[in-house]
């Protein structure tokens, strides 16, 4: 009999005490004299007839609480120490837990389920049998009854603190434990279960079971490398460091990893998942389906200048002539002319992903750093196919745009059509407030000033002013005529023209005014002007220079007009939106990143 250590190869220890001193010295050597932990193990080969043929880890207890020079993490140290050699499937473990301790507390237990859930490799050993208080027993859990394990306990009886100090034989030792379980009353019918030696033997019949279990998979396993050793071998069999064909073989290889990294990074199918930032496709799956609608909606028109875009087309249209009409062609105006100002962000769009395609060819260069001329050319090429590639795909999406701009299609599925605008403009009407009203200018003989005096309150004329009788509320000026008979002019209706955003008055809130004219006779009804019962004032805008011009305000039929064209170029403009956001994905998939 005699033992050797792997770190003192040619020296044999036939004397086991020896062996203990040797382990406890090589153990301060590594770990120091403060009770340190290290994770590289202390191999002890035995060799003796009297021994199974078994490998025996033997691992630290948990530690809860740091001592002497042991890290703060001491705990999780040890727990990493001891998932690496239990999660070994060929391995069996042994959870080991005092029979004075609560099994649902057990340390052991707790980690062998986490790598083992089946229990497949693991088996219970209970100790301190013999250190129980009076009166208490372990025979249920030796039994397999309180938390059951597929392959049982196992109590043993070991040496003492004293036992160990006293240099106690290990012989007298293991007859001491037969004879604590064939004379204690609640052990002594599984005593032949019970005891090392019979945790021997079922250690090595289970660890044969388990062997024989495992092998079939780990010879296959051996059998892969070996083949594959021996097919490197054979490369290598004839090499000639001169040879050609070989750096011409290393080049190929390395164009090929190349493309198929770059295939992987868009594809997302990468060996290294990258978990601090997006990159390849799917940076080019946010530009198509986040940045190029952003974009989409960042070039939204102005409402207010796109109403007087129409307003001037309907103008234009129908030229000297007062239109009874919405014209087709101010429709069609106006939605070319938004569809002309997609161009800009479809090209966009386009840039971004061709940015992201370069930047994704360089990382994948990036293997080729020992080459650098190799990778320099490489970039060259690639980059140059993509810029081919660009041309290709931006005139492509010029020709949809055209497409879109050769035929406008008012027949299709989605579009609201003029009858659903009209009654959209009229639904709008009603839940709209009453629009401003216009003032008309009142006559001489009745002019009084408009409008409110510095605190706010509205400016009256005094009762002794002839012509006008005038009352004030909080929401505007009525004025009533001192004539009744006159009155019968409100059949043709003095409802006043709304003012645009741009009026003369400069106030952005919709307050309200009823007009009734004011004592008029003939002449001064003829002074205003039949026209003045549907007014159109000319109101001052600033052109470009500073100078003021003057345009007109819409009259209620020209805003409804305004309103439907309104409506039918949203209802258009989506369409066009929606078909552009579906087809700028596939375009540059096929022309420029599968091509």
């Amino acid at each position: 009999e005699y033992a050797e250590f792997l770190h003192c190869k040619s020296k044999k220890f036939t004397d086991f005490d020896e062996v203990r001193q040797e382990i406890e010295a090589e153990t301060d050597r590594v770990t120091g004299t403060n009770k340190g932990i290290s994770p590289v193990p202390i191999n002890l080969r035995v060799y003796s007839p009297h021994v199974l043929n078994l490998t025996l880890i033997d691992l630290p207890g948990i530690t809860k609480v740091p001592v002497g020079d042991q890290p703060q993490d001491i705990e999780y140290q040890i727990k990493d120490m001891i998932l690496q050699f239990i999660s070994r499937e060929s391995s069996l473990i042994l959870a080991v837990t005092p029979a004075n301790m609560d099994l649902a507390n057990s340390d052991a237990l707790k980690m062998a389920k986490e790598v083992d859930p089946q229990g497949l490799r693991t088996i219970g050993v209970i100790t301190k049998l013999d250190l129980m208080d009076e009166g208490t027993d372990a025979r249920d859990v030796l039994e397999n009854k309180l938390l059951p394990l597929r392959r049982g306990y196992i109590g043993v009886v070991n040496r003492s603190q004293k036992d160990i100090d006293g240099k106690k034989d290990i012989r007298a030792a293991l007859a001491a434990e037969r004879k604590f379980f064939l004379s204690h009353p609640a052990y002594r019918h599984m005593a032949d279960r019970m005891g090392t030696l019979h945790l021997q033997k079922v250690l090595n019949q289970q660890l044969t079971n388990h062997i024989r279990e495992t092998l079939p998979s780990l010879r296959s396993k051996l059998q892969s490398q070996l083949l594959s050793l021996e097919k490197e071998v054979e490369e290598y069999k004839n090499f000639r460091p001169d040879d050609p064909t070989r750096k011409t073989k290393a080049l190929l290889q390395m164009v090929q990893q190349f493309g198929v990294d770059f295939e992987k990074r868009i594809e997302g199918s990468g060996d290294q998942v990258d978990t601090l930032e997006l990159s390849g496709g799917a940076r080019i799956n946010r530009i198509f389906h986040e940045r190029f609608p952003f974009e989409l909606v960042k070039m939204e028109f102005d409402e207010k200048d796109l109403r007087r875009e129409i307003s001037y087309a309907i103008k234009n249209i129908h030229g000297v002539r007062t239109g009874l009409f919405t014209p087709d062609l101010a429709f069609e105006a106006i939605v070319k002319k938004q569809v002309v100002k997609l161009k800009e962000p479809c090209l966009k769009c386009v840039d971004l992903v061709i940015q992201e395609l370069i930047n994704t060819v360089r990382q994948c260069t990036s293997k080729l750093g020992s080459y650098p001329r190799l990778r320099e050319e490489t970039e060259r090429i690639v980059t140059t196919h993509i810029r081919e590639r660009e041309g290709k795909t931006k005139d492509q999406i010029l020709l949809l745009i055209d497409i879109e701009l050769s035929y406008i299609n008012t027949n299709h599925e989605d579009f609201i059509g003029f009858a659903n605008a009209q009654q959209r403009n009229t639904q709008t009407n009603k839940k709209r407030a009453i629009p401003n009203q216009v003032r008309p200018p009142a006559p001489p003989s009745s002019r009084v000033a408009w409008g409110r005096g510095s605190s706010g309150i509205p400016l009256q004329p005094s009762p002794e002013q002839p012509g006008a009788a005038f009352r004030s509320s909080g929401t505007g000026i009525r004025v009533d005529p001192p004539n009744p008979s006159l009155r019968d002019i409100s059949h043709w209706g003095w409802r006043w023209g709304r003012r645009s955003s741009g009026s003369r008055s400069g106030s952005s809130s919709e307050s309200r005014s009823q007009v009734d004219p004011p004592n008029p006779s003939l002449r001064d009804i003829s002074h205003w002007g039949w026209s003045n019962l549907c007014p159109a004032f000319p109101e001052q805008t600033e052109n470009e220079d500073g100078a003021q011009e003057n345009t007109f305000s819409m009259d209620p039929q020209l805003e409804r007009q305004v309103e439907t064209i309104r409506n039918l170029v949203d209802s258009y403009v989506g369409i066009i939106n929606k078909s552009i956001r579906d087809l700028m994905p596939k375009t540059i998939m096929h022309l420029m990143i599968n091509n």
